[in-house]
């Protein structure tokens, strides 16, 4: 998995949300160089493609105390005439994740990214916004968007610990 810090949502060091709140990056899909269409949106649609398809990785660095539940949507807007940009709009939300499983490790938000919902325009601007329920007092994640995810199977209830085959089984080479 190669990360990109163009394609990165959360600050160097991660985002540590005690409260609901958007991610640190705003991610600019404009190129320069590419003309900007006249409805002032972006110039390219990320949204999925053939294998491998650009995917989301959200995941905790520093397990999170305090807070009953976090939630990771992802959002999108399009220019609002000036380079900057307009009203973000909620494409997707993923499921709360109780604080028992935002462990270091936990992943959030493992999907390909997705097309813009029906009637939403393809947009210049992507962000996270993540939904706090509870009180927060501590806990870091990254996210970004990358080409492919580390994704070997976990062997643990957490969903924290790299397992690959489960206890037992033996691989003759």
């Amino acid at each position: 998995m190669i990360l990109d810090g163009l394609l990165q949502f959360t600050a160097a060091a991660g985002d540590s949300p005690t409260a609901t709140a958007v991610s640190t990056n705003v991610i600019d899909f404009h190129m320069a160089g590419i003309p900007v269409l006249a409805s002032g949106q972006g110039a390219r649609d990320m949204g999925i493609g053939d294998d491998p398809a650009l995917k989301l990785l959200v995941q905790v660095t520093t397990a999170f105390t305090g807070l009953t539940s976090l939630q990771v949507a992802l959002q999108g807007a399009q220019d609002d005439g000036t380079g900057n940009p307009g009203a973000f709009t909620t494409w997707w939300t993923g499921p709360a994740t109780l604080l028992a499983s935002l462990t270091a490790g936990a992943r959030l938000y493992d999907m390909d990214f997705p097309r813009p919902p029906a009637g939403v325009p393809v947009p210049r601007f992507v962000r996270l916004n993540f939904v706090i329920a509870g009180t927060g007092t501590g806990g870091t994640l990254k996210a970004f968007i990358v080409l492919d995810r580390h994704d070997q199977m976990y062997n643990a209830s957490a969903n924290n610990v790299l397992g690959g085959y489960p206890a037992g089984v033996t691989v003759a080479n």
